[in-house]
């Protein structure tokens, strides 16, 4: 039960909150008195039902269909702990991966069988490299290779075409494509998407485009959405202008009904890279959820904001409907969120309802819902909102 609160704590790791290393037992212990006397933290622990110990019983695992995929930028650039690892962190990510019982598979492998709805392996796994940082090359292909893993990486041509420093060259970029690395797209100009003209990102990729064929051969099948921005607009051109899949930067397991032009992935940095965090991530299973509202991710002017979201949580992926009560969502600017849930009696699929009290920011809002799925594990569902400015 005090699970919910370690797991929030610890999906949230670009927003507000400070992570905390709590264990079953916390409650009994002294240190726990502090947390408990947040009001930010105590509110919490009510609304999930911690203090009231509720019995619950999660259902079975139901393994595979679903995968992790993880997102590094920066390996051992302590000048930038917002979006680099350490050395030994990634260094311990891998020997986890290795040892754990966790299958690392291609992105291109983990998008074909969710696009073609079938079988993953349990604890199927992606890892992707966004901007082609200069350390991805030196610190983070060779550990890589040395362990069998795949990978993709995410290039925006223009920081390659100008030579900026601390970026790798086309020359190293054509050495990893050579060797088995994916090479994807993340624009030309690293564009804020869900912000811009449909004119301007369509310019943005063509301009790309033509890069990636001269320096690589091709344009690359997989895109990544700079900052994780999207809507459906930007989708809709990433599907016209020949993309297969495209990744958004919001926490979340990718599953058989996931959008595959807005997948999600768990962020890692030097703040939320340890291992209590990458493990619960790397173990994580998909909240199966259809019919979400509202079906656009990108929020304007005219629209209702709070935004009343809601989705469809699927039953049968669960094997039922039981536990669904146990579901706690949160968004980055207010924390719980409240959840009404309508249906589900007979075994069969819920609808839940998700309401804020505050308007979403301008700019990047995130959703993350979960809900126990035994053996210690978590389904997660997360969708990343974006207000116009």
């Amino acid at each position: 039960m005090i699970a919910a609160i370690t797991v929030y704590l610890r999906m949230i790791g670009d927003n507000r909150f400070t992570k905390r290393n709590l264990t079953s037992d916390s409650l009994k212990d002294r240190t726990m008195t502090p947390l408990l006397q947040n009001p930010k933290i105590r509110r919490l622990a009510v609304l999930l039902g911690l203090i009231v110990y509720p019995v619950f019983m999660a259902p079975p695992v139901q393994a595979g269909n679903s995968a992790v995929i993880f997102m590094y930028h920066r390996f051992g650039e302590g000048d930038y702990p917002s979006t680099s690892i350490t050395i030994d962190q990634f260094t311990a990510h891998i020997a986890e991966l290795k040892s754990g019982g966790y299958h690392v598979m291609s992105v291109p492998d983990i998008v074909s069988a969710l696009k073609n709805k079938t079988a993953l392996p349990d604890r199927a796994v992606g890892i992707t490299v966004d901007d082609a940082y200069l350390s991805v090359f030196r610190e983070a292909w060779p550990r890589l290779k040395a362990a069998g893993f795949p990978f993709t990486l995410f290039v925006a041509t223009d920081p390659i075409d100008r030579n900026i420093k601390g970026y790798m060259s086309w020359q190293q970029i054509r050495q990893l494509q050579s060797e088995g690395v994916t090479i994807g797209s993340q624009t030309a100009s690293h564009l804020h998407m869900a912000g811009s003209s449909e004119a301007d990102i369509r310019r943005d990729l063509e301009h790309s485009g033509t890069r990636f064929k001269e320096e690589i051969g091709a344009v690359p099948d997989l895109i990544a959405y700079p900052y994780g921005e999207a809507g459906s607009a930007v989708m809709a051109l990433a599907r016209q202008s020949g993309f297969g899949a495209g990744f958004g930067q919001h926490s979340g397991v990718a599953g058989l009904y996931s959008n595959t032009y807005y997948l999600p992935r768990f962020a890692l940095n030097e703040r939320y890279g340890d291992m209590d965090r990458f493990h619960l991530a790397a173990n994580a299973l998909d909240l199966p959820v259809a019919d979400l509202t509202p079906a656009d991710p990108r929020i304007g002017s005219a629209d209702d904001n709070p935004p009343a979201i809601g989705f469809t949580l699927l039953a049968a992926p669960l094997g039922g409907s039981k536990g669904v009560g146990n579901l706690s969502c949160f968004v980055s600017h207010e924390g719980a969120a409240s959840i009404t849930t309508l249906g589900g009696e007979d075994g069969g699929n819920v609808r839940i309802e998700v309401r804020m009290n505050k308007p979403m920011p301008a700019g990047r809002t995130r959703l993350n819902c979960t809900l126990p799925a035994g053996d210690g594990r978590w389904r997660w569902f997360g969708q990343q909102f974006f207000v116009d400015k």
